[in-house]
């Protein structure tokens, strides 16, 4: 197993060279590193699947309101630890392959998509979910289409990575689940708070969206650059 540096300096590549500097991605990585190191032996895919079943399962109990918010909240943090932990696995342990890394990526997206189908599930109006769940996809899917494009870097961390997504979601539904044991009567604040947190994601993925378009447009601005018809 890589050392914490080593791996750090291996996702990076793997990445096309993500700044690991930044505190939120270090951490995260850091701790994804630490829980791996002892699970060196168990295969990436297993953690890979287990991140997008784990998340698929707070959709029910987000349905179910209260207490349960909590529960919801909880399966979706586990959702993106495992995320994180099946990357460590296989940057760590040299498992690395091509194959491997878009599958890590549909999964995201899929885990993602389970993200705002629970906050939708739990009272968030239905065109703030999928806004939600559009703005998780769409900075990845401007990097693939870049990369399509022969921009090689993966450019600047925005408000909008990974993590805050996963943070976002599970501390949103998790903050609902507690707002609902302290309800008073008549005053439902649960279904308020997850719209207020979906709102919020909303405007960081905004926010982030344009980061990264700034950043790509600066990319993208060279001689030539004219508009290529795609099978996308």
């Amino acid at each position: 197993m890589l050392d914490r540096e080593e791996y750090l300096a291996a996702w990076s590549r793997w990445h096309g060279g993500a700044d690991t500097q930044a505190p939120l991605v270090r951490g995260w990585l850091t701790l994804a590193h630490t829980l791996a190191r002892p699970l060196a032996v168990l295969p990436p895919v297993a953690a890979t699947a287990a991140g997008v079943l784990v998340a698929a399962a707070a959709v029910p109990p987000a349905a179910a309101g209260g207490g349960w918010l909590i529960v919801a909240g909880l399966l979706v943090g586990l959702s993106g630890l495992l995320d994180s932990l099946d990357g460590a696995l296989a940057i760590g342990t040299g498992r690395a392959s091509q194959r491997g890394f878009v599958l890590d990526s549909v999964v995201d997206r899929l885990t993602e998509a389970a993200y705002a189908a629970a906050l939708w599930a739990a009272g968030a109006p239905g065109w703030l979910a999928v806004s939600f769940g559009a703005l998780c996809w769409l900075p990845d899917y401007l990097r693939a289409r870049a990369g399509q494009a022969g921009v090689h870097r993966t450019g600047p961390i925005s408000l909008w990575e990974r993590p805050t997504r996963v943070a976002m979601s599970g501390l949103t539904l998790g903050g609902a689940g507690v707002v609902s044991g302290l309800e008073v009567a008549g005053f439902a604040g649960g279904p308020l708070v997850v719209t207020a947190g979906a709102a919020v994601g909303v405007a960081l993925g905004a926010v982030g969206t344009v980061q990264l378009g700034w950043w790509l447009r600066g990319e993208l601005s060279g001689p030539g650059q004219g508009t290529v018809p795609g099978p996308g």
